[in-house]
């Protein structure tokens, strides 16, 4: 976009959201070593970005915030980051980066002394740090404390005439559904800078958000949750007389996460129930490629098998974790949700007369009861506050829950249902 002769052809890679130090939180795996495999994953995937960088003979990496995902315990997570950038600092390889809101000024309270390849922008004001045997110029500024609600983006320095210019910003840009509003700005305020490419943070998923100039969000490295499934990782910049000449991912997670639907409308046993989950979770496995999987399953549709299903929910999770891992060995069940229904009942009028109540409607009254309704959502909000954030992270509602616990009453109450119905129908079989 700036005019006049430029550099020679050379290949960066921009990344972001390495979120190290991550617990992975809401994995319901009962598995210490495994849980410690998905909670290393994040470590081994930058490790491998770093490896990648040397091989390719990456001129520069760019880090567009989120280095840590929140202040250290101890200086474990310091070093490793500092073990790695030292490896690309052998290798000739400088490390441009800004802080994000995870790991802002006012959070890290540890530091651990990075290599002299490492430039990390200011607080206080946007910079420009210039690597002048490519005539690269980067803009950038860091994040003082975690709610940055100005618009950074409109006070960043002009672009250097005649040099390849790189604006990097960890940002919401335009909004995003999953992620708070932070810097926010607009593409036509990032264009408007007249830079030839922007690193942005911040964002979780990969998106190229113009190409004219590229204005790119790489996604974070590793998924962390059910909520940040697929593959992950950053992107190589190929630059070619002042110009991007290609924008292409480099996938280096290690874990991934899934979110899998399984129809079993008409099932009406619970073998043909866990073949219809083995045989859709063998593409997830596939697309994995030998990776660790953590996998949400949700039952859904009209099956007679509605009640026993939830009526006997440990027995069915550990029948879909051997399915499981009939498909592969590190296929993991992350969380069983049933969300089936009983088939249709006949209307009253078609029913054959008889004594007695029926249960179920019996229960569906109780369920649409406006005063058991208000109690019980009032008992699971206490249960909720109650319970330590560690715990609270393993289920919805928790820190990083899907959603309020209260907010899941009717599927709750719809399950209690079922598993009431399940143990009556064994009863009477």
């Amino acid at each position: 976009m700036t005019g006049a002769p430029r550099v020679t052809s050379f290949t960066f890679i921009h990344a972001a959201d390495l979120h190290l130090g991550s617990p992975l939180a809401g994995l319901a795996l009962k598995d210490a070593d495994i849980a410690r495999r998905f909670a290393a994953a994040g470590r081994r995937a930058f490790e491998d970005l770093v490896t990648r960088a040397i091989e390719i003979g990456a001129a520069f990496l760019v880090v567009a915030g989120d280095v840590y995902d929140g202040d250290w315990t101890d200086n474990t997570i310091g070093l490793f980051f500092a073990r790695q950038v030292a490896r690309l600092d052998r290798a000739g390889i400088p490390v441009v980066l800004v802080r994000g809101n995870h790991d802002a000024e006012s959070v890290i309270t540890r530091s651990i002394t990075l290599p002299s390849c490492v430039r990390t922008f200011p607080t206080q004001r946007a910079d420009t740090h210039r690597l002048d045997h490519l005539r690269v110029a980067l803009h950038g500024r860091s994040f003082p404390n975690r709610a940055v609600e100005e618009n950074y983006a409109l006070a960043y320095p002009a672009a250097v005439p005649g040099w390849f210019n790189i604006g990097v910003l960890h940002t919401s840009c335009t909004g995003h559904a999953a992620h708070a509003t932070y810097a926010p700005c607009s593409v036509a305020d990032l264009a408007g800078r007249g830079y030839d490419y922007w690193a942005l943070g911040h964002v979780h998923d990969y998106a190229e958000l113009a190409r004219d100039p590229w204005i790119v969000f790489p996604g974070n490295l590793q998924g962390r949750s059910v909520r940040e499934c697929g593959e992950k990782g950053a992107v190589a910049v190929e630059v070619a007389d002042g110009r991007v000449r290609a924008v292409r991912r480099l996938i280096v997670d290690h874990a991934r996460f899934a979110s899998l639907p399984v129809d079993l409308s008409g099932a009406d046993s619970e073998r043909e129930a866990l073949a219809r989950v083995e045989a859709a979770l063998r593409p997830l496995a596939e697309a994995a490629e030998g990776r660790l999987l953590a996998v949400r399953v949700s039952l859904t549709g009209q099956t007679p098998l509605h009640d026993r299903l939830a009526a006997d929910r440990e027995s069915l999770t550990a029948e879909i974790q051997a399915a499981a891992h009939r498909v592969h060995e590190d296929v993991w069940l992350e969380r069983l949700r049933i969300e089936t229904a009983r088939p249709r009942a006949p209307a009253a009028a078609e029913r054959a007369p008889g004594p007695g109540l029926d249960p179920a409607e019996l229960l569906a009254a109780i369920d649409r009861d406006p005063e058991f309704r208000a109690r019980a959502r009032a008992a699971l909000a206490e249960i909720t506050a109650r319970m330590p954030s560690g715990m609270q992270a393993g289920v919805p509602g928790g820190p990083q829950g899907d959603e309020a616990l209260a907010d899941e009453l009717d599927a709750l109450c719809a399950e209690a249902e079922a598993v009431i119905l399940g143990r009556l129908h064994g009863r009477t079989c």
